[in-house]
């Protein structure tokens, strides 16, 4: 059995190679790198990628990837491509193939049908003279010194430095669209990163008869009751039209303590804090988090953009609906 600093030792070595593969990447951002986002942010139909072996598990994820952030891609295996496969690339697409040693006999096979289509060809591969790169339109150069496996045989910084040249062009890309929040938004619907981007303070704070409200007249005593019964840790004071005078907290309640306040014949507006804090309905319930953890607190009145009381929301909503 290995020694547990031998195991480290080696974990560790894996690491460094990949890192150096990592940085003998930059060399490759270059004009070539360019020239292929220049390429895709052309592309009027979709970006089909296509790999086999190791390279086609990294060519899957660069398609997911770059369909999430904007631009349209799927994987087609190289070996279905030769079987009726090809028929899914179309005009106005490009093609996106991986191959480490650039000359992958089931890739090199639809290459002449690719060229016939007149589609563009950016190759990724480990040999910039190899036959992919030489046919492609645009070769990025995704070679390493050597693999992390002590064999030096495996896959590995091969397929990392692969894979972190996918999500350059993906990320670039997403950066020259202009694709925003809302835009990946409408491509993660569900699961946190869903409820993340797509949840509005609208759709989970309180409204209505739910929302603790008080006049600024109303003894600090009676406010209290109002406090209580709604479980927000607040009320909010308004005036006849319903609209924020101010509010009223868990916090104003230790400080009026400290100051020996007389809660029988106080009146709430005389303790309470003006200029508070204030959201609008149709805020994204994130940046709701946003606020709430840079000014420390964890309550906050929605009003309408004229002031009136139209709901609030509390930490604890926030983290009952999966944003936090």
């Amino acid at each position: 059995m290995q020694a547990p600093e031998r195991l480290i030792e080696l974990g560790q070595s894996v690491l460094d190679i990949e890192m150096a593969g990592i940085n003998k990447l930059r060399q490759s951002i270059n004009h070539d790198f360019a020239k292929a986002c220049q390429i895709l942010l052309a592309c009027d139909g979709r970006v089909v990628v296509t790999g086999m072996g190791k390279s086609g598990h990294i060519g899957n994820k660069i398609a997911a990837t770059l369909a999430s952030t904007g631009t349209p891609s799927f994987f087609v295996h190289p070996g279905e491509a030769s079987h009726g496969d090809l028929g899914m690339i179309t005009k106005g697409d490009v093609v996106l193939a991986l191959s480490n040693s650039g000359e992958t006999e089931e890739i090199t096979a639809i290459l002449p049908v690719i060229k016939r289509k007149n589609v563009p060809l950016i190759s990724m591969t480990g040999n910039p003279t190899s036959t992919l790169a030489r046919l492609a339109d645009v070769n990025l150069d995704t070679s390493v010194d050597q693999e992390a496996c002590t064999l030096n045989l495996a896959p590995t910084a091969s397929t990392t430095a692969a894979l972190v040249m996918g999500d350059a062009l993906a990320i670039t890309l997403l950066d020259a669209r202009g694709f925003s929040p809302d835009d990946f938004a409408l491509s993660h619907p569900g699961g946190s990163l869903g409820r993340k981007l797509l949840l509005k303070v609208d759709d989970i704070m309180h409204k209505g008869s739910d929302v603790p409200r008080v006049g600024e007249t109303v003894l600090l005593k009676q406010a209290l009751l109002e406090i209580t019964e709604k479980r927000l840790g607040m009320t909010t004071v308004v005036n006849a039209e319903e609209q924020l005078l101010g509010i009223f907290t868990d916090g104003d309640l230790r400080r009026s303590i400290e100051r020996n306040v007389d809660f029988t014949n106080t009146a709430i507006g005389q303790v309470m804090t003006r200029n508070c804090l204030t959201i609008l309905p149709d805020m994204l319930a994130v940046e709701a988090v946003q606020i709430m953890e840079q000014e420390s607190i964890s309550a906050l009145v929605v009003t309408d953009s004229n002031g009136k009381v139209v709901g609030a929301l509390n930490m604890h909503d926030l983290l009952k609906a999966g944003v936090v």
